[in-house]
């Protein structure tokens, strides 16, 4: 039975920007199909985001506050790899082999001066990449969400989860859970990019929505 829709939880989805030349960034694309089409078990809310160590992260967490989600999924492009991937860890680290849309390029540099090494996803990566293998769509866990912008909006999107769940450390025990989701998807280069023929934007979009559906179902 569906929920009502003032009962449904809130999923907001990040992509980004075309970068390093490209005319276009599938995971945004992704965004405004999501967001156009919607979702029977959520409401869906999109951002998307420039390609930017400087403005992402910031951008990202505006966009937290704006929408209150109960659940965040960020996307991003991964274009030599042959599966979606769920992202496990985000690190304090910042170092890019291009550089971003403003032309930064750091090496060796932390996120966080002060944070912690590195921070694990709140989704269900495992149970995401079987569901969205069992449709027959390629997908795997990946370890790493690497070491550029992506890796940065993963590492802030977790901080501000953890900042919250300290801020209800004191609620009573047995109240619903109210945990903010947070992960990061990476999803392969479309056929218009030079990628795989198999991940059409329609393929990505179907893959996309059944982890939408785990996350909700591993949440209730």
């Amino acid at each position: 039975m569906s929920l009502p829709a003032d009962r449904l939880p809130t999923v907001l989805v990040t992509g980004f920007e075309p970068f390093n030349g490209a005319a276009l960034n599938p995971s945004a694309e992704l965004v405004r199909r999501l967001t156009e089409l919607g979702h029977p078990d959520c409401r869906i809310v999109g951002d998307v985001l420039p390609v930017s160590f400087a403005n992402a992260p910031g951008l990202l967490a505006a966009a937290i506050d704006a929408h209150h989600p109960d659940i965040v999924v960020m996307l991003g492009l991964a274009e030599n790899r042959h599966a979606i991937t769920p992202e496990r860890v985000a690190l304090n680290l910042a170092d890019a082999s291009i550089a971003d849309n403003d032309g930064a390029q750091p090496t060796d540099a932390p996120l966080e001066p002060h944070g912690p090494a590195a921070r694990f996803t709140l989704l269900p990566v495992k149970h995401i990449a079987d569901a969205i293998s069992q449709a027959g769509i390629p997908a795997e866990v990946s370890l790493s969400a690497g070491t550029y912008v992506c890796n940065a909006v993963m590492y802030a999107a977790l901080g501000i989860a953890e900042q919250r769940a300290a801020a209800r450390a004191e609620v009573v025990s047995g109240e619903d859970d109210v945990t903010l989701r947070v992960g990061f998807i990476h999803v392969p280069a479309t056929p218009q990019l030079g990628g795989d023929p198999r991940f059409t934007l329609d393929e990505l979009e179907r893959g996309i929505r059944i982890a939408i559906t785990t996350i909700i179902d591993q949440r209730r």
